[in-house]
């Protein structure tokens, strides 16, 4: 088995990036991508642990697309995320991009933390820093406080009634337009992958003209296996790439404990993710 998406404590999972390694090993995976959120922080540690556990290891990373700054002929009205896998020479415009998430971030993070406090709820920011381990701060770990503040029962519902989009304490953060995004990923010597695509919600009867218009832009895969699909939609997302010459990925989109559904080396349905999968990308070939 491997696996081509999975968090740790860099970003928004609850396993640190050696720990993650461990249990990937311990469940008999021979290889697997770490994608942390808008961070290559556990890249480091996990390669290490990688080496020691003698398992294959891709280093990757998540961002989130803003599709105002570029001209899509069909807008998503979800979620656009991108995902880099093989990130071997970061370059410079790549270090300089993830700094500027990084504070974005964190400014969204303040303007959240303020409007809880006009609900009483009053939480310093080396609490919410503490939440995340050292790693990336982000929503999910304000979710963690309001879980221990026992206003929600777990990170969904902290989503769903507070933080998700729509939601009152959701502000937008300034995320990479597209062509920046396949640009700094192509030059770190990375796939750019279309990472879980239902959650762009497209309808299906516009989405294959909106991935066929992003291979058009330089668009190298497709993530068609995705846990929060169904099996018969993935079968399809998979045809559709192969037609259009996309690389086809599988992923868990792994986070731990947080999403515990989730499990390392499995997909939608459940189904184990092969070794086929990752043999059949030559890019992310190893030595």
């Amino acid at each position: 088995m491997i696996d081509l998406h999975t968090h740790s404590t860099a970003s928004d999972g609850t396993l640190s990036p050696a720990a993650l390694v461990r249990a990937a090993r311990e469940r008999g995976l021979s290889a697997l991508a770490l994608t942390d959120h808008d961070t290559i922080g556990g890249i480091e540690e996990a390669a290490e642990e990688a080496r020691r556990q003698n398992i294959g290891f891709i280093p990757g990373i998540e961002f989130e697309i803003s599709c105002g700054r570029d001209a899509l002929s069909v807008v998503p009205s979800g979620e656009f995320h991108l995902l880099g896998l093989g990130v071997t020479r970061p370059s410079p415009a790549f270090l300089d991009a993830i700094d500027y998430l990084a504070r974005s971030r964190e400014t969204r993070n303040r303007k959240i933390l303020e409007k809880l406090e006009e609900l009483n709820v009053k939480v310093d920011y080396d609490e919410l820093e503490s939440f995340a381990g050292g790693g990336s701060v982000g929503r999910p770990h304000i979710a963690d406080i309001l879980i221990r503040r026992r206003i929600v029962k777990n990170r969904e519902q902290a989503f769903s009634r507070f933080l998700g989009k729509g939601r009152p304490f959701y502000f937008p953060r300034e995320g990479l337009g597209l062509a920046q995004a396949l640009s700094l990923v192509r030059e770190s010597g990375a796939l750019a992958v279309l990472a879980h695509p239902l959650s762009l919600y497209v309808a299906w009867g516009r989405l294959p003209a909106l991935i066929q218009e992003l291979a058009g832009r330089g668009l190298d895969g497709i993530e068609a296996w995705h846990p929060a699909a169904k099996p018969c939609i993935c079968k399809r997302l998979e045809t559709l790439g192969r037609e259009l010459g996309l690389r086809i990925t599988w992923g868990s989109d792994f986070h731990g404990e947080s999403r515990p559904g989730r499990k390392l080396g499995f997909s939608a349905g459940g189904r184990k993710i092969d070794e086929a999968v990752l043999a059949a990308i030559p890019e992310l070939a190893f030595p």
